[in-house]
């Protein structure tokens, strides 16, 4: 029996040709286009509640206004049905963000690095994408700004699922010392903070052992090591009561720490950072296993830190050139650190500050102005 052979015009034959040549140029359009929609989406970021938001502006609280979670970006799936359940709460998460940039800023004012802020969702840039100390320590301390903020509203009275705190007495409290006042309420921070910031790496599935689930870890790890350093630096604060202030009673209450020292605390894990990398079980463990393993409250980090004396677009340094550095300093703040050796430029510029300030009677400080030339230097 013969076989039937069909043969195809040669008109015929081109445009099949021609047809399967788009359409593989178009899947691969497609896949380009997903993957670079997923890094967009990834580098978005709660963070940006901190920044110029909409969750800051009374008029998104109107009736009939369109819905405020809508109008949020950087939000995961995770966080914008919280987002809907708990409306209230978004403004205070939008505070916690924009006190711990701040705090990152003020603690890295000298370094190289200095938590500067770019105009999009991401906030911090492609810098975030490196899993850096830098990143563990913005990581730690946005959470920690996130408690913060959070356990305040509730002592406040600002929140309608929570009030002032209902923390256990101390067991060292003196017995005629009055435990309760209005305290932070910390326990409904804290858990509301690791509900809200955790989702996002949640959600997130990766293979085991691939570099996104190691982020994931690193990122719930210093996640946590935020929220905790705020939660043991609340201390008891006490109010003197009595004739004359005799002080014969005090009531006491749990309070936050000053959000400084949160800073400074996460300054110091962030300086003894310990290095990991994932094992064959997929758990993160310590490059060099000589040092004690880092506990809750540690920062951890998977990736050496980029350089950040030039500016590189595919890290997102900003490098250091036009930054002020202080000509007298052997530290990080010194030009010769900052500058990375490429020198600096010298400039005299004009400071006025209040001085010769006198207190009149009653009841007011009244101060001069004076002016001075001083030099100032800046990286090349």
């Amino acid at each position: 029996m013969k076989k039937s052979i069909g043969i195809l015009s040669p008109g015929v034959a081109l445009g099949m040709a021609g047809s399967a040549v788009a359409s593989k140029f178009f899947l691969m359009a497609l896949a380009i286009f997903f993957s670079f929609a997923q890094v967009v989406i990834e580098a978005n970021s709660w963070w940006s509640l901190g920044m110029n938001n909409p969750v800051q502006m009374s008029e998104v609280y109107i009736i009939g206004a369109q819905p405020l979670c809508s109008q949020l970006e950087g939000l995961s799936q995770g966080q914008k049905k919280l987002c809907h359940l708990y409306q209230d709460h978004m403004q205070y998460i939008g505070e916690g963000a924009k006190t711990g940039i701040k705090e990152c800023q003020y603690q890295f004012r000298h370094r190289r690095w200095n938590c500067s802020t770019v105009d999009n969702t991401s906030v911090f840039g492609r810098v975030m994408q490196i899993g850096s100390r830098e990143t563990a320590f913005t990581y730690a301390v946005s959470a920690a700004g996130v408690v913060n903020a959070m356990s305040r509203a509730c002592r406040e009275g600002e929140l309608s699922t929570c009030g002032c705190s209902r923390a256990a007495r101390p067991k060292d409290l003196p017995r005629d010392w009055l435990w309760g006042g209005c305290g932070d309420n910390i326990d409904y921070g804290y858990r509301f903070a690791k509900e809200f910031v955790d989702a996002r790496e949640r959600e997130r599935i990766h293979a085991k052992g691939s570099y996104e689930s190691a982020r994931i870890l690193m990122n719930l790890h210093n996640n946590e090591a935020g929220r905790r350093t705020v939660y043991n630096l609340a201390d008891v604060a006490c109010k003197c009561h009595g004739v004359s202030g005799s002080c014969s009673l005090k009531t006491c209450w749990l309070q936050l720490a000053d959000f400084r020292k949160v800073g400074d605390a996460l300054k110091e894990k962030y300086d003894s950072a310990a290095a990991m990398r994932l094992n064959s079980r997929g758990k993160l463990v310590q490059v060099n296993s000589r040092f004690n393993a880092p506990t809750t409250q540690d920062l951890v980090y998977i990736d050496p830190s980029p350089d950040y004396c030039v500016r590189n677009e595919s890290t997102g340094s900003l490098g250091t050139q036009g930054r002020l550095c202080n000509k007298t300093s052997e530290g990080m703040d010194g030009c010769e650190l900052m500058c990375c050796g490429r020198g600096y430029d010298q400039f005299k510029t004009v400071q006025t500050e209040r001085c010769h300030c006198k207190f009149h009677w009653c009841c007011y400080v009244k101060c001069k102005k004076c002016t001075e030339i001083v030099d100032q230097f800046v990286c090349k």
